[in-house]
């Protein structure tokens, strides 16, 4: 398939699907109608911290691996650049919520988080640029869209100050960029069919990693 039509395959056959059963899930249907409890937020925000400390190295490790092509070298570098600031941000939103600094430092991945942040590893260290790719193209545009969600209800229902949403605000922007430039790796590496099928197959996986993330933790900080 041609890499644009590929990759607009992509979008529209799995991962615009899977936006729309993550916003369906329990815990957005609970964070518009203000009923999301405070615990569930603090989840959010712990296992994404220690989510994007785990993916910071695994960006730094992919600088080096990759450090022979300097088109994928820069890529790595500027999305490292992208992220390094990440996890300081949803610790502002999580100690906003009541949270503390040892909070942050005594807290573990929850079963569903860690097989979401390690099979995200494992595209970045051991896949091919495209597999790699593929696991920020579907993640990025999930996470701009819960970004919205949660920049949107948590003023309205929450009163928590501008400052806390600093981190939503980021990825509803930022993350449509970083989109494209995922797209455009895949558009450049994805160009037999093994290798389309291989991604694809990932892509739905990966899908299936954030709704369940979701799903765990609701359930763990009920």
């Amino acid at each position: 398939m041609e890499p644009d039509q590929f990759v607009n395959s992509m979008v529209v056959e799995i991962i615009e699907p899977g936006l729309k059963k993550l916003m369906e899930t329990q815990y957005f249907e609970e964070l518009r109608q203000g009923k999301l409890s405070i615990r569930r937020l603090q989840g959010f925000s712990l296992q994404h911290y220690i989510t994007n400390v785990a993916l910071n190295k695994g960006f730094a490790l992919c600088m080096v691996k990759y450090a022979h092509d300097a088109e994928l070298y820069k890529h790595f570098a500027y999305q490292y650049n992208e992220e390094a600031s990440h996890p300081d941000l949803v610790k502002k939103f999580g100690l906003a919520l009541g949270l503390k600094e040892a909070d942050f430092e005594d807290t573990t991945f929850i079963f569903e988080c860690l097989s979401h942040t390690g099979a995200a590893l494992r595209g970045m260290l051991t896949g091919s640029p495209a597999e790699n790719r593929t696991w920020a193209l579907v993640n990025e545009s999930m996470v701009c869209r819960y970004s919205e969600e949660f920049a949107t209800f948590l003023p309205k229902n929450y009163q928590l100050a501008d400052a806390a949403l600093e981190f939503f605000r980021v990825h509803w922007v930022a993350d449509q960029d970083h989109t494209q430039r995922a797209a455009q790796v895949i558009r450049n590496f994805a160009n037999t069919p093994q290798e389309q099928d291989r991604v694809r197959k990932i892509a739905e996986h990966a899908i299936r990693f954030k709704v369940a993330k979701f799903a765990g933790i609701y359930r763990e900080y009920a």
